[in-house]
């Protein structure tokens, strides 16, 4: 058995990938059984800590969504319902993307609110630091969502920035004076640092914002399981990115 968690989380992904249901199973009950001093241990970092529950977020909904097809039409369930367990800890995708990854931000609020009752589990072994690339290389099996890879500690910076520059590439749609862009942004606003921060990191990561407005394009949730990335785990190139026409939520102004 792999010894690192985050190595385990890979394994399971690619387990999933390939339609290894046993080795699936399998691994996913190492990850269960594991000592929770040994996943403190093998989570010491961000990087780690990201790198895991980024892949177990994504191995656990493709597992989901092949299991149960039905059951993704009843989104705030599905997002709730118990996904995978760790050391012993069940989790649903909600716990892992905002009690773990989002730093136990609540899911609704535009990234601005925080919970402020976590799980000692949550305290222990979610992020210092979020990181709003998340976002681009999280998969909740809709057509809207980025490729999967999985995502490995020691190269986690560089497989992050690729991933959010090859989506943001395909994703974003200049029209006239006005960028649509992806709607994750208005979403989750707080974990970008509000509108500056959003045309900032727009900017740094290959994309001019310009000076005009910026609308958010409507998310695609028609079901798309199984949108890899290229089989090195490095995503390459985005997969369908949805419907990117306007929405009817409010237009954000130029940069105050």
């Amino acid at each position: 058995m792999t010894s690192a968690i985050p190595d385990l989380s890979a394994d399971l992904l690619l387990a999933v990938r390939s339609g290894d249901r046993e080795g699936a199973e399998r691994l996913a009950a190492d990850i269960n059984g594991l000592d929770p001093s040994r996943l403190a241990e093998s989570l010491s970092s961000d990087a780690a800590r990201i790198a895991t529950w980024l892949n177990l977020y994504n191995a656990a909904t493709q597992r989901m969504v092949e299991a149960d097809p039905v059951s993704y039409t009843h989104r705030v369930r599905f997002f709730r319902r118990p996904a995978i367990a760790a050391a012993g800890q069940t989790l649903s995708l909600d716990a892992i993307e905002h009690g773990l990854l989002r730093r136990s931000r609540w899911k609704v609020g535009l990234g601005w609110l925080g919970n402020p009752i976590p799980s000692r589990f949550e305290r222990r072994f979610r992020v210092d630091i979020v990181d709003p690339r998340i976002h681009f290389a999280l998969n909740c099996a809709a057509a809207s969502c980025p490729p999967i890879a999985a995502y490995d500690a020691t190269r986690l910076d560089a497989q992050l920035d690729l991933a959010t520059r090859s989506f943001l590439a395909a994703a974003v749609d200049r029209q006239g004076d006005r960028l649509a862009v992806p709607r994750i942004f208005l979403w989750f606003m707080g974990d970008f640092g509000g509108l500056r921060g959003v045309r900032r990191f727009l900017a740094d990561h290959g994309t001019d914002p310009g000076a005009g407005r910026l609308r958010f394009a409507r998310f695609d949730w028609a079901p798309l399981p199984a949108a890899w990335a290229p089989p090195d785990g490095m995503p390459g190139s985005t997969g369908h990115t949805g419907d990117r026409a306007p929405d009817t939520d409010p237009v954000a102004g130029s940069t105050p």
